[in-house]
């Protein structure tokens, strides 16, 4: 029998040597390529804007083009820090926040646990829950204006009928409940996002934690305390940190409703600078006001990281 003839097998061929990454300043020049046209709006509608506010904080920029605008340094921060008006919104934004901070949580962590059992029609609530939250702040302010009209708004008319007050009371132009109507108004717009966030957590919480409490002999109270609270807690830091963040920035609802009246009695520290920036015509004050904002916010960002922080090293 003949020997089988050999094949010779071809050389295996050297991988050829990766082809090193091309960066800049440490990044992938690749991956910057590919970001620009996403980086390109957030430069030129949050950035710039940004470093020309803070740029006009230490200006005296005014309206008109014929106005020169001068380098001034710290001389409107200085002007803050004497001006009462200032002082004034700042303690009504504080107000306005904490309270609308609060008692939002408060109502949408009700809302929460009352969603999160198993009642008839509960798809139905959950989507009424959300009704305010896919409402413009425009058309909020304006229905609520309605609402409180004094002659034709149905409160009052509701108020009369059960004799809780004898006439007619113009809620938005008095100085003792204009921030209070004001306040409502901010908790019934602002609640379904904390409402959906802290759903979320109730629903991420074990039952059967619960039922193992339960059997234990552990009351309502106890298991929220115990069990539902420790879970939630990350969940609640995180919705009442943004929540206070978002309405101490808020603008356009207590503008419709009020433009920061009667008498600046609801004029919120964005309503301030807005009125500074384009009714008095001072843009270099007004920016140093949003640069002050800036920072008080900036410090809750910071006390929130910090507090996340913690959480995870306890883990």
């Amino acid at each position: 029998m003949s020997a089988a003839p050999t094949v010779e097998r071809p050389p295996a061929s050297t991988p050829s040597p990766r082809r090193p990454r091309r960066t800049w300043l440490g990044l992938d020049r690749d991956g910057l390529i590919l970001a620009i046209p996403a980086l390109i709006p957030v430069v030129v509608f949050s950035v710039y804007p940004l470093l020309r506010g803070i740029y006009l904080g230490f200006t005296d920029a005014r309206a008109g083009r014929a106005n020169e605008t001068s380098f001034t340094g710290f001389e409107n921060y200085a002007s803050l820090l004497d001006d009462s008006y200032f002082w004034e919104s700042f303690r009504i934004g504080l107000v306005w926040a904490f309270s609308v901070t609060i008692l939002q949580f408060v109502f949408a962590l009700g809302l929460a646990s009352l969603l999160n059992q198993k009642i008839r029609m509960r798809w139905l609530a959950r989507t009424l829950a959300l009704v305010p939250w896919a409402m413009p702040q425009v058309v909020v302010g304006i229905m609520w204006r309605l609402v409180y009209h004094p002659n034709a708004g149905i409160l009052n008319s509701v108020l009369m009928d059960l004799g809780v007050i004898d006439g007619n009371v113009d809620w938005l132009s008095s100085f003792e409940v204009a921030l209070p109507a004001v306040i409502v108004v901010g908790i019934w717009a602002g609640m379904p996002q904390t409402t959906v966030v802290l759903l979320a957590g109730l629903q991420s919480v074990s039952k059967e934690l619960h039922e193992a409490a339960a059997m234990d002999g552990a009351g309502v109270w106890q298991r929220f305390r115990n069990v539902t609270w420790p879970a939630i807690k990350p969940v609640v830091l995180a919705i009442t940190t943004l929540d206070f963040i978002w309405n101490f920035n808020s603008f356009g609802l207590v503008y419709v409703l009020t433009e920061g009246g009667p008498g600046g009695a609801t004029r919120l520290p964005l309503l301030f600078a807005y009125e500074e920036a384009f009714r008095y015509g001072n843009y270099g004050y007004a920016a140093a006001l949003g640069n002050a904002m800036v920072v008080v916010i900036a410090l809750f960002v910071v006390f929130y990281l910090r507090q996340r922080m913690k959480e995870a090293d306890e883990r």
